[in-house]
């Protein structure tokens, strides 16, 4: 049998070559078509101009106004500015943040930090800002064009003595652990200067599980990632740059162990596990810093029983750098303490045994059992009561993730758990032994001889995570001035959450090893998390001046205070200390009972729209991208100051003493005249006695209830039926979730030593 010719088989190859050449040429160009054209996100170019200076004198001339109405006989006369700013902003710089821009989320987009600077500039008029993005993810390309573009915000401020807007560089350390001894929080880390020799080469990341999130695929699966492409296809080109983005936070080498960090090159990543090493590498870089703890009772993200005790130990604290602490943010408040048992440290919880409720609190492990017993059925009592003690102890083992211990469990299933139903606007799953009262009273005594206690000033801020500082000037929309988002449909819904199942009968156990490497997405409790969202506080400072120095002092002074956004002003004083006077933040040593006065103006009623300079230097495309057409713009009235509330503290004077009874919230209420934007009060503590022990006081300023966003977090009923403010489709999107809210400023402590 004759074979064919070997021309005709090499034409033949040559003809399979060329068809299979042409098929992977097609798939390679579908695949560019698909899956190229990433770019790596830039800094953005801040707007070439400032605040006309007559714009700036007006500001201080309503304030000055404002002051002159208040009338005290024994205070004297205030002398210094009041500022406000905003030392808590995220960038998409931020893996999470960049997570918030995608399309899917109904994000809208990059907000890099020139963002951030033209937003606090123009739309929420502030005095001053920081840019806190997570160290974790940021790439040395990334850090570098963050203080360039800090400069750049700083360069077109005006007279340097007398600017527009006074803006930071810092970063967000940002650690979380699986368990209470694991686990430290999140940190801002603030630097004073701009100059290239007073700045880190490099941020200082935290290990544990938020940075390996916040390192990989922003929490996103490969499949998913290589599918949503396809599926948003005329989208695409964010979920491109999502994956550069990855890929170069990925790529960064980890800093060799061992090296002083003065020392370490500029493009690797350094990191610090704990608060003691992340403080002795801020000592061995020598730059003027602060570091200020929040977030401290979020449960998003913290174990069951944490607190702030380890954190009060030598090596863990630094009360040179870190005297600051954020009481109230977008995610909520972290001021007040609450002696839910079982929840703050307690032994029977880190066993594993889930507390009984009280009145005025349910624990979600509890309601796990609970939903587990109304599915028992015909069951034997005894077996349905093995399976409710099984669930219980499934979600504690499940931590932050517990509701996925219940396969199939809906947001409306758990109802108002694990929430502070009597808080002011409480963080999600609230940890009350991270609270500013709690850490407060709360002393250390490895040194019996030399007991310590934290003596913190309270600030607040945004953490808003699209480059937006300051957005509580305005209660409008809530999916761009919060944190509030999620998948815009159904179908989106089902891909990245999962698929919508009937509530499983039993509880399952979740390995701990295998489930922290899931996304976050199905990691943690998003779906009510929404309902927890705020615009966010502001920090203030009585301030010598508007320059960058007098601000920094005024920090370290501790002569500060924070708002839930409204711009209250508010002073608060020790009238007959032995030097005199001391203004809210200092440490006074007494032989007898203190005076005390508060005097406090509510924030000016807001106009609608901007002021029109705004306009004459935005385009109307920038104004609404950024703005979202509504700016800060203060008319004639001011709201009413109804009350101010006294918080007394007692420090722990022996590390058995009941933190419980050392904290009086409120010790005592002052009313304020009716329907007046003034208030002045003065009250005096005849209890104490010479050769006593520390006191601790402040106070808040309540206004008049407005609208704000969020402000009735899950909406439930007394029947516990509730209503969640989705970030995701579930909820209309021109739905603001508006409801009532007393907003209030908090002062910084006074810090009473009776002692002698």
């Amino acid at each position: 049998m004759r074979g064919k010719a070997p021309g005709a088989n090499r034409a033949r190859w040559r003809r399979v070559v060329l068809v299979v050449g042409g098929l992977l040429a097609v798939l390679l160009i579908a695949a560019w078509v698909i899956y190229g054209g990433g770019e790596r996100e830039g800094p953005g170019v801040v707007h070439p101009i400032g605040w006309p200076q007559e714009a700036i004198a007006q500001r201080a001339g309503r304030q000055r106004q404002a002051v002159a109405s208040l009338r005290s006989s024994e205070a004297p006369q205030p002398t210094k500015q009041i500022l406000f700013g905003d030392l808590h902003v995220h960038s998409t710089f931020s893996a999470d943040a960049f997570v918030i821009s995608l399309p899917v989320n109904s994000g809208e987009g990059a907000h890099p930090p020139a963002d951030a600077c033209d937003f606090a500039r123009f739309c929420s008029a502030l005095d001053f800002f920081a840019m806190t993005d997570h160290a974790e993810a940021l790439t040395p390309r990334h850090w570098q064009e963050t203080k360039d573009s800090v400069r750049q915000c700083n360069a077109v401020a005006g007279d340097p003595n007398n600017p527009d807007l006074v803006a930071f560089v810092g970063y967000e350390w940002t650690q979380v652990g699986r368990s209470p001894d694991e686990h430290y929080g999140h940190k801002n880390v603030i630097f004073r200067d701009l100059e290239e020799s007073r700045l880190p080469k490099r941020p200082i990341a935290a290990g544990g599980l938020a940075a390996a999130a916040m390192r990989g695929r922003a929490g996103l699966s490969l499949a998913t990632l290589a599918y949503i492409p396809i599926k948003d296809f005329s989208q695409r080109k964010r979920y491109l740059d999502l994956m550069v983005f990855s890929r170069d936070a990925a790529a960064v080498e980890d800093c060799p162990e061992g090296v002083d960090s003065s020392a370490l090159p500029a493009d690797c990543r350094e990191r610090a596990a704990t608060p003691e090493v992340l403080f002795g590498k801020l000592d061995q870089l020598g730059h003027e810093a602060i570091v200020i703890p929040h977030g401290t009772t979020w449960g998003f993200y913290t174990p069951h029983g944490y607190t702030w005790d380890k954190q009060l130990t030598a090596g863990m604290r630094d009360p040179s750098r870190q005297f600051l602490i954020e009481v109230f943010s977008g995610h909520g408040n972290s001021e007040e303490y609450r002696p839910w048992r079982g929840m703050t440290g307690s032994s029977d919880l880190l066993r594993g045994v889930c507390p009984e409720p009280t009145a005025d609190y349910e624990p979600c492990c509890w309601r796990a059992g609970e939903l587990v017993r109304a599915r028992c059925g015909a069951l034997p009592e005894a077996e349905c009561e093995q399976r409710v003690a099984t669930a219980r102890t499934d979600y504690l083992v499940a931590g932050a993730g517990g509701k996925y211990a219940l396969e199939g469990s809906k947001p409306s299933d758990w109802q108002g758990c694990g929430q502070c139903t009597d808080c002011f606007n409480p963080s999600f799953a609230y940890r009350p032994g991270g609270s500013a009262q709690y850490i407060l009273a709360k002393g250390d005594f490895t040194d019996p001889a030399k007991p310590y206690h934290e003596r913190f000033g309270f600030m607040a801020s945004s953490d808003n995570h699209t480059a937006r500082p300051g957005t509580g000037y305005k209660e409008f929309e809530r999916r761009k001035m919060t944190e509030a988002t999620g998948p815009r449909s159904k179908d989106w819904a089902e891909l990245i959450l999962g698929e919508d199942r009937p509530l499983a009968a039993t509880s399952r156990r979740l390995d701990l090893s295998r489930f922290y490497e899931l996304p976050p997405f199905k990691l943690l409790d998003i779906e009510r998390q929404s309902s927890f969202f705020l615009t966010g506080g502001l920090v203030a400072v009585h301030s010598e001046g508007r320059h960058r120095g007098a601000i920094w002092e005024g920090l370290q002074r501790k002569e500060v205070y924070g708002t839930s956004g409204d711009r209250i002003l508010l002073w608060f004083d020790l009238l007959n200390g032995p030097d005199g006077p001391r203004p809210m933040g200092s440490v006074v040593e007494m032989a007898g009972p203190p005076r005390f006065t508060v005097r406090a103006v509510g924030a000016s009623a807001q106009q609608d729209g901007c002021p029109s300079f705004v306009g004459q230097e935005l385009t109307g495309e920038r104004l609404q991208f950024i703005c979202k057409g509504q700016c800060y713009n203060p008319g004639d009235t001011r709201r009413a100051i109804t009350r101010i509330e006294v918080v007394r503290i007692r420090p722990q004077v022996r590390p058995d003493e009941p933190v419980d009874a050392l904290i009086e919230d409120p010790w005592k209420r002052l009313a304020c005249p009716p329907g007046s934007p003034t208030c002045t009060v003065s009250f005096t503590d005849p209890e104490v006695a010479p050769g006593g022990r520390e006191v601790i006081y402040y106070v808040r300023a309540i206004q008049e209830p407005t609208l704000a966003v969020n402000a009735a977090n899950l909406r439930c009923d007394p029947e516990g039926t509730c209503d969640p403010c989705f970030g995701d489709y579930r909820t209309p999107y021109d739905d603001d979730c508006l409801a009532p809210n007393e907003e209030r400023a908090w002062s910084s402590p006074i810090f009473v030593d009776f002692a002698g």
